[in-house]
């Protein structure tokens, strides 16, 4: 046993690295900006396993030899708890006086009356047997099958949670209202997996984001978000469903959890040719109450000359309170879209995962206006505004919401849940039940029988006194003159 605990410390601690470094299945970006800013550093890193932490070999020894430890902790006990409840309760000690809860009197019941008597008040909650020293009974083996419950249940919730990491599949999806989803790999924004699932056959179904609703007191304080979707799964009629936070849709085995919401204008990028280079939905990021978003528009298929760039915020009411343009309230009241413009090379085409919601200004130039400052875009929703230089023309069409979603499969929460709920049953028996041994002696004397009683806990135990007492209650004992 201190072997498993210092192993499940020694486990702790090796999941600590994780939580200072970025996770290449989490963050594969944060990983490659971290070994370009750390060449040396990060290559070490990289080699010992650092950015795939819970998955590296030396984490997975680790709690492997914690399960090996605890396997060979339990199965030695169970063998001998096993030959415990088969052996008979203790012997009758030969001085019963010894023991600090014991009592004793006269009855006026025969010997073989005070044994039913007393065998029958013990009946279910004592293991009783009669010898020809007394009767001899003891209590409390549930209280180490609780603890072994706890420990073998410890060893199931190792097993469920490594199952989950084989078995289970989880990714993230932004989706636009009246956009679609499907469960395959190519619609999710990120996806990992475990090494059992078959990423080319996940259990299909559908679903059509129709309406994101969000409403917000005067103040804009929240008060409901939910995602109406029309779900297709096979065999069964196409049928709505409203996500609510905390209230996920299940399809095929999937949980499809709200996790946040947002607005996604949607932006027509001509190019100088008069050729349509880029055109939908952009998802802005919310960064404050009032959805100050945040976002990019890469347009990167431009006819001929430079790539062109837009980063800038998106403001849902829009208010100018003399210094700034700031927004006052979530709701799409006075929507205006502030954008810089930027051209030259995106670096796309460098091979180097880059986030989509930020723009590598790196080999680009800002776009100046016809006064030679930085130009600023200001759009409004159906405004368009031509580019200088003969870049093209920006046009913010229309302004309709995202859902940001977390899509999860685990085929381990049952299990995980069974022996999660065995490990709480089994903790509290082992704390709770208490282990008792008790003994009664009766002998026959002139005008009745005098019986000597003793009990014995593990432990401090307060009831031990009332629970002689009890199973002596009906004998109706007379102090000894």
């Amino acid at each position: 046993m201190r072997v498993a605990l210092m192993l499940l410390l020694l486990l702790a601690v090796a999941a600590v690295p994780g939580s200072f470094f970025p996770q290449r299945a989490q963050d594969p970006v944060a990983v490659t900006r971290f070994l370009e800013e750390n060449p040396a550093t990060g290559a070490v890193l990289d080699s010992l396993g650092f950015f795939s932490v819970y998955s590296s070999p030396w984490f997975a020894a680790v709690y492997t030899l914690l399960f090996i430890s605890l396997i060979g902790c339990i199965v030695p006990r169970i063998r001998d708890h096993w030959r415990a409840l088969r052996s008979d309760p203790p012997r009758v000690p030969s001085r019963l006086g010894r023991f600090p809860v014991r009592a004793a009197g006269t009855t006026g019941l025969a010997v073989d009356e005070v044994h039913a008597t007393v065998l029958r008040r013990l009946r279910g909650r004592y293991r009783a047997r009669l010898t020809p020293a007394g009767i001899t009974a003891e209590r409390g083996y549930l209280r180490e099958t609780g603890n072994l419950v706890f420990h073998v249940a410890l060893v199931g919730i190792l097993l469920s949670f490594g199952y989950g990491q084989l078995a289970t599949y989880r990714g993230q999806a932004i989706v636009v209202e009246g956009g679609s989803f499907a469960n395959s790999v190519v619609d999710y924004d990120s996806f990992e997996a475990g090494t059992l699932v078959d990423q080319a056959q996940l259990e299909p179904f559908t679903f059509t984001l129709e309406t994101l609703t969000a409403t917000f007191s005067e103040t804009g304080r929240p008060q409901y978000f939910g995602a109406e979707v029309l779900v297709n799964q096979p065999g069964r009629e196409p049928y709505r469903y409203t996500i609510v936070p905390n209230e996920p849709l299940t399809a095929a085995g999937t949980r499809v959890y709200l996790q946040g919401n947002g607005y996604a204008p949607r932006v027509t990028v001509t190019d100088g040719d008069g050729e349509v280079a880029f055109s939908g939905p952009v998802p802005f990021l919310p960064q404050d109450g009032v959805y100050t978003s945040t976002g990019v528009v890469k347009v990167p298929d431009v006819t001929s000359g430079d790539q062109l760039g837009f980063a800038g915020q998106l403001l849902p009411t829009a208010v100018d309170d003399g210094t700034t343009l700031r927004s006052a309230h979530p709701q799409a009241a006075n929507p205006v879209l502030v954008l810089q413009v930027w051209r030259g090379d995106l670096g796309l085409d460098d091979g180097i995962p880059q986030n989509v919601y930020e723009l590598d200004t790196s080999g680009m130039e800002r776009v100046s206006g016809a006064d030679g400052s930085p130009l600023v875009v200001l759009l409004a929703p159906g405004d368009t505004v031509e580019l200088p230089d003969g870049l093209g023309e920006v046009t913010f069409d229309d302004l309709p919401r995202f859902a940001a979603l977390d899509l999860r499969h685990d085929p381990s929460l049952g299990l995980l849940l069974g022996t999660a709920v065995a490990a709480m049953l089994g903790l509290m028996g082992s704390l709770f039940l208490p282990r008792r041994r008790l003994w009664v002696v009766a002998t026959a004397r002139e005008g009745g029988t005098r019986v000597e009683a003793a009990a014995l806990a593990r432990g401090e135990d307060a009831g031990l006194a009332a629970d002689l007492a009890s199973v002596l209650g009906p004998l109706e004992l007379k102090e000894d003159e």
